[in-house]
């Protein structure tokens, strides 16, 4: 028999997974995937939620991007990884044709490199594919806000990858030698190239890391692994 603490905290559950809504718009989505049992599972989620419309659900680019030129979308949920057109391209080429769309990237893997790529081309989102309905649900909700959704173990890694790629090769060459404590005139001896060249680059890194010395580049360099501690 259920009890009235049970039936208390199987509806706040089901608030949580389906809020009540009022007079404002539904999130409409589109769902692109190529397995067909993720996509049966999600529009299954998906089309009960009372904020939720699913506009339409593609199993591959060619599906997704007809269902844009029909339907105004909101929010893409779009596989990373499926034959012919990847997610990532997908991505690009549905932004192009729906500039006001916004992409999560729904994937079983979370290879660095792969995130990067989705979000280089405007992913705001990522979850895994096992995720709990609820964690799916607020990273719509959350991107459709306008915010990005991705766990924090994505987020700190995008971020440290945002900081590396701020420096080029030789900004980071010159680091690293600072770091060892090489003069500039040390530096500039090490690389062949001028005091003024290694003043240069030492401004330009300070400006990229929004630092003011030398001391403070250091720090936040190892701190976000552009260079390994000396």
């Amino acid at each position: 028999m259920t009890s009235a603490r049970d039936e208390s905290k199987t509806q706040k559950l089901e608030n949580k997974i389906s809020p009540a809504t009022d007079s404002s718009p539904k999130i409409r989505l589109v769902l692109v995937d190529d397995h067909p049992i993720v996509r049966l599972g999600l529009a299954a989620l998906l089309g009960v939620q009372s904020d939720l419309e699913l506009v339409g659900v593609a199993a591959s680019c060619a599906e997704a991007l007809q269902l844009v030129k029909k339907h105004p979308v909101d929010i893409l949920l779009v596989d990373l990884r499926m034959p012919e057109v990847s997610g990532v391209e997908t991505i690009q080429r549905i932004h192009a044709l729906a500039p006001g769309a916004r992409s999560i990237v729904l994937s079983s893997y979370d290879y660095d490199e792969e995130i990067h790529s989705a979000v280089r081309a405007g992913a705001q989102g990522y979850v895994h594919k096992q995720a709990p309905a609820e964690e799916i649900l607020q990273a719509i909700r959350a991107v459709y806000r306008g915010k990005q959704a991705f766990p924090r173990r994505i987020a700190e890694r995008l971020a440290e990858h945002s900081m590396t790629g701020k420096l080029s090769p030789r900004e980071r060459e010159v680091l690293e030698l600072v770091a060892k404590g090489l003069t500039n005139k040390d530096v500039a001896n090490t690389l062949h190239i001028s005091q003024f060249t290694v003043r240069n680059h030492l401004n330009h890194i300070n400006e990229k890391l929004e630092v003011t010395d030398r001391t403070e580049a250091i720090f936040i360099a190892i701190q976000s692994g552009i260079i390994i501690s000396p």
